[in-house]
């Protein structure tokens, strides 16, 4: 899904607020949330972008280019998981401000394991869609679309465990299709 308007705004003030310079993204769809990050970032500053489709990113580039910030994009063209894992065996741990995942929500509790690892204490991670229109509300018989119904218990489950996770303190927002801030404790 791409991001809403009003989210990526969000975002863009918030990755400046937060004086983010190491950043991640995983999941990059058509690539505007990439490009709303990297744009807030200071000149130095790097997001490593992971997606198993290079499409996505291509789609993007010609607007990564056009904005002047393609060198602020590492893109691994890889499954995000064994991305994360690498990243935390080769000690990592601890050196991202922010990393944004908008990808399989079916996987989200898998990448929270790991993100919670990557981030720095104080750190934040920011899951999308943990709204998912709407529906983590609703009777799982009221929704009617089956994509939607599909993966809308594994964003109740992710929801739920977040929290409850004392690793983070976090807040679900209800900009676009719901953003779940999680802050590093310890």
């Amino acid at each position: 899904m791409t991001l809403s308007v009003d989210e990526a705004q969000f975002l863009s003030m918030f990755v400046k607020i937060l004086n983010a310079k190491k950043t991640m993204e995983i999941g990059v769809f058509t690539g505007y949330s990439l490009l709303t990050t990297a744009l807030a970032l200071p000149e130095d500053g790097k997001i490593l972008a992971v997606d198993l489709d290079k499409e996505a990113y291509e789609f993007g580039l010609p607007y990564f280019k056009k904005a002047g910030i393609e060198h602020k994009i590492n893109f691994v063209p890889s499954d995000a998981s064994s991305v994360l894992k690498d990243l935390v065996s080769r000690g990592e741990g601890g050196t991202f401000d922010f990393i944004f995942v908008d990808a399989e929500k079916n996987e989200y509790l898998k990448f929270h394991e790991l993100t919670v690892k990557l981030v720095k204490v104080g750190g934040i991670i920011g899951y999308d869609n943990t709204l998912w229109y709407g529906t983590v509300a609703k009777a799982e018989k009221e929704v009617e679309d089956e994509f939607i119904r599909s993966f809308r218990n594994f964003v109740i489950e992710f929801n739920s465990f977040i929290a409850a996770d004392p690793r983070v303190e976090s807040s679900i927002l209800s900009i676009g299709d719901g953003l779940t801030l999680c802050r590093r404790l310890c």
